[in-house]
């Protein structure tokens, strides 16, 4: 499909939807989730950032782009080190896409071996996309594949591979990922809860692309999962700055804080959030940095939990989505997460 990816950089395994869906408002995609449609039989209509925002993403850029760098290296590393110089990324589509380019760099400049990089579709509930899946299969042996996302907030991606993998003998069903708060990846860089800039921002920073979707009268039996290109967003195009700015930094040796010390996990302490607050379906808690920045621009959120209002450094873009938005900040004392998203049940309103 069309993004604004290099085609060496990346391989796009999803179907061109653009034009055949009818992208949807926040408010009127959350109500039809809670009736019960699933999340990915529709596409949220994307809008731009206000200038206010967007000057808090240069700044998180700024700030957070060693971080970024940082945790890819030592991601890149561990790769590497598991399936050495046949190692085939797969970038779960979309927030993983551009960490496996950054990786895919990164292979290249420290190994000088290109590995190839695929992006493909996995959706909660659903699972993953088996005509992608088997056009890689094709290709490559599936001791070589490794999975790769930009964080995780509840572990249910990993959750959803280690299932979707089991028709796939062979093929390892962890996932790679920059910040694992949760304790859930396979590998990662990190398990502290920072913020990676590419979570503020949605399209504009990957590749232009939609998230995926799947719906029967549009996607068929042989067709790959699809999504959109948001072409009207052409010129505030910044997926590219973001991966420039972060490669800067590959000899960053920085130091990440040691792990919370806490014995309770991290989805024990999910379920202690919406036990404290009455919140019945666990899906409507969103946990990290990551996750709750999601809530803010594409569901329609109730409260955001914070570990501290003065935070600036880590959750200034939190501070200012949620008072664009008109959304309660409050403090709640999280131990694995800096910041926590609760969507609004729409039943009653």
């Amino acid at each position: 499909m069309r993004t604004s990816y290099r085609p060496e950089d990346v391989t796009v395994l999803l179907k061109d939807i653009t034009g055949l869906v009818q992208p949807m408002e926040n408010i009127d995609r959350e109500r039809m989730i809670q009736s019960g449609v699933h999340y990915s039989e529709m596409i949220p209509r994307e809008h731009l950032p206000s200038e206010e925002y967007l000057q808090t993403f240069f700044r998180g850029l700024e700030k957070y782009s060693e971080h970024t760098a940082r945790a890819a290296v030592l991601t890149a590393e561990k790769i590497y080190a598991d399936k050495g110089e046949n190692a085939v990324l797969v970038s779960l589509a979309r927030a993983g896409t551009p960490v496996g380019i950054i990786i895919k760099h990164f292979f290249k400049r420290l190994y000088g071996i290109d590995p190839p990089h695929y992006t493909i579709s996995i959706i909660r509930g659903k699972g993953i996309d088996d005509n992608a899946m088997k056009y890689i299969l094709e290709r490559h042996e599936p001791r070589d594949l490794q999975f790769i996302d930009g964080w995780t907030g509840k572990g249910a991606i990993q959750r959803q591979l280690l299932e979707a993998m089991k028709p796939y003998p062979g093929v390892d069903p962890t996932v790679a990922v920059l910040s694992d708060p949760a304790h859930v990846a396979g590998i990662c860089g990190t398990h502290a809860d920072f913020m990676i800039p590419s979570s503020c921002l949605n399209s504009t920073v990957s590749g232009l692309m939609s998230r995926t979707f799947r719906r029967p009268d549009l996607i068929g039996k042989d067709d790959f999962d699809g999504a959109l290109c948001y072409e009207e967003f052409a010129e505030h195009d910044l997926s590219y700055r973001f991966i420039d700015e972060v490669e800067k930094h590959f000899d960053s040796k920085l130091v990440f804080p040691e792990d919370p010390d806490t014995s309770e996990t991290a989805l024990r302490e999910v379920q202690g959030v919406a036990e404290h607050f009455g919140i019945a379906d666990i899906n409507f808690v969103k946990p990290g940095i990551g996750e709750t920045t999601r809530v803010l621009l594409r569901r329609i959120p109730w409260k955001i939990l914070v570990h501290s209002l003065d935070d600036d450094e880590h959750l200034g873009h939190i501070y200012q989505l949620a008072e664009e938005k008109g959304v309660q900040v409050e403090v709640y004392p999280l131990r694995h997460y800096r910041a926590c998203g609760l969507i609004k049940a729409l039943a009653d309103t």
